[in-house]
């Protein structure tokens, strides 16, 4: 039986867990990457990589192990996920580390940049079909205090998706790669933001309102959008909204 193959980043929790697990309960085959452990290990068809995207100078070799896991001659689509991300540090960036920057930098930016190229030429020779999805944020549209290291990451990620969707365009396959903005998701991510001290974090204020008026989505009813957006084809390079499939 033909299947899909995707490569999810972000895998032991929140948004990329539960549409790994969505994925998985549809038969497809999942590749999981992350630095914690996985409860997905359960399902025949998923395999979990232990691997810290901050380290870099090893995502060659990481797609190459990927990649050597897959039958592409007898799939008929294999998808990135693009999804891990760090939130930290939240503070103005005079008191920010040098770490702590290059960090959020390497794994919500340079990590998604590189596994796209690695990810464009490992597949370029099989005639299946092939998207890139990076999940962004509406923090790469719109401004924030004390968030000047995220936000920047993802209006990058949004500007790179953007430059590889004109990139493909000129291919005579090429590979639909978009980012998505998710909307306000239930994640740890939004609860480290919410409970940080109103004090030293301004945003904090505005995440726990949201929390408490019941405007956030469930990871499971972002990643029932997230289904539709991977079955439905889109310009290379597009900006989506959640609500867009």
């Amino acid at each position: 039986m033909r299947r899909n193959h995707f490569i999810i980043t972000g895998t032991s929790r929140g948004i990329g867990e539960q549409l790994a697990k969505m994925l998985l309960e549809q038969d497809h085959k999942v590749h999981g990457i992350s630095r914690g452990d996985s409860s997905l290990t359960e399902f025949q068809n998923y395999t979990h990589i232990h691997y810290d995207l901050s380290d870099t100078s090893g995502i060659e070799n990481l797609m190459d192990t990927v990649f050597n896991q897959i039958d592409l001659h007898h799939a008929d689509m294999i998808c990135l996920v693009n999804n891990a991300a760090m939130a930290e540090p939240l503070k103005p960036i005079e008191q920010c580390t040098l770490g702590e920057i290059h960090r959020n930098l390497q794994i919500s930016l340079v990590a998604p940049m590189l596994l796209t190229s690695c990810f464009i030429n490992l597949s370029e020779n099989v005639r299946i079909r092939r998207k890139i999805i990076n999940i962004s944020s509406g923090s790469g549209s719109y401004p924030a205090p004390d968030m000047s290291v995220y936000c920047t990451a993802k209006a990058g990620l949004n500007m790179f998706s953007q430059c590889v969707g004109l990139e493909q365009g000129r291919s005579q396959f090429p590979v639909e790669i978009i980012a998505v903005d998710p909307g306000m998701v239930d994640t740890e991510m939004q609860m480290l933001a919410r409970e940080k001290n109103a004090q030293e974090f301004e945003m904090a204020k505005y995440f726990k309102h949201a929390h408490q008026t019941g405007q956030l989505l469930s990871t499971e009813a972002l990643c029932r959008h997230l289904l539709n957006m991977i079955e439905k084809t889109f310009e290379p390079g597009k900006l989506v909204k959640y609500t867009d499939a």
